[in-house]
């Protein structure tokens, strides 16, 4: 992990911390939302992309994303001139859809409802001899990510506030929360889900990996429709006794709206539920709280309904 920081370290400067007083105490806020593609998934994708070797490189790499992780692998693939080839949900948004055709990639639709992107994602992977890069369920992808938590501990000593103590973060497939729980092993974790998509919640509170349910409620945060964890990351995150809470689709809005004020960032839903969670009362304001920002990719005429006036 301390390779992939500094891999990280060489072609990006840190993304800022921003530190904020919430219910009388000051809170971190790592925005990773200012990545050059607008989210952290660039950290698992440069470092699983620059430990192929060159054949590898020239076969190239399927990914499967609603939008983040299909962006940060086909930023990625271009700067290392690789063909990458992505999966994602026809209805996936419009800006990460046009991000991820911008930097190169082929996209190929698949029916989020009806169809497995993974399965999708294997048989081209096969078919061209390509490496198969997830978005969460592999090592690799995990270290990247855990990159995160190095680089805002050395920020949060910097700025005085000593070392991450209760990181509290997004959760779709897990690969950021387990990458955090290994960078900062003497940190608590709480991972945030929106409501009815917390599987991962579920799942550490049963001890064993738990599905989403049959007929899931609507959601905003298109980068957390996980219907399964994988074991990797359960697992990781099981053994660091980890612990979730949901929250309501009002409460992210109420987030964003606070980000936009308070910040002066726009961060995506999917990418302001830690900060919902924290708003909301639902996790407590201990001394070292980190709080990951983790995407800030909206669709322009959704964000201005979610903080406009009256949107909770």
């Amino acid at each position: 992990m301390r390779d992939a920081a500094a891999k990280i370290a060489a072609i990006l400067p840190p993304t800022p911390l921003y530190v904020r007083a919430v219910r009388g105490r000051d809170v971190a806020f790592k925005a990773e939302s200012l990545q050059p593609i607008g989210a952290f998934k660039i950290r698992g994708a440069w470092h699983r992309l620059t430990a192929l070797d060159a054949e590898a490189r020239r076969r190239g790499v399927v990914a499967f994303s609603s939008g983040n992780h299909a962006q940060g692998v086909a930023w990625a693939a271009r700067r290392l001139k690789m063909p990458a080839t992505i999966v994602m949900p026809a209805d996936a948004p419009r800006a990460k859809r046009e991000g991820t055709l911008a930097l190169g990639a082929e996209v190929v639709d698949y029916d989020r409802a009806t169809e497995s992107r993974e399965a999708i994602a294997a048989r081209l992977a096969e078919a061209r001899g390509a490496t198969l890069v997830p978005s969460f369920d592999d090592p690799w992808i995990i270290e990247g990510q855990g990159s995160a938590g190095i680089e805002a501990a050395a920020q949060m000593d910097a700025a005085g506030l000593g070392a991450p103590a209760h990181i509290v973060v997004p959760c779709g497939g897990g690969g950021l929360a387990a990458g955090l729980a290994l960078a900062l092993a003497d940190a608590r974790v709480t991972v945030v889900e929106p409501d009815g998509w917390d599987d991962m919640r579920r799942s550490l509170e049963a001890s064993w990996i738990e599905p989403v349910g049959p007929n899931p409620p609507p959601t905003a945060c298109d980068s957390l429709q996980t219907t399964r964890v994988s074991p990797l990351t359960f697992d990781v995150l099981s053994r660091r006794d980890a612990t979730g809470v949901a929250v309501s689709e009002a409460e992210i809005r109420a987030a964003q709206r606070w980000a936009a004020e308070t910040l002066r960032l726009v961060v995506e839903p999917g990418g302001a539920v830690a900060l919902a969670a924290l708003l909301a009362g639902k996790v407590a304001v201990d001394p070292g709280t980190l709080v990951l920002l983790s995407g800030g990719n909206v669709d322009v005429d959704a964000y201005a309904r979610a903080i406009g006036a009256g949107a909770a």
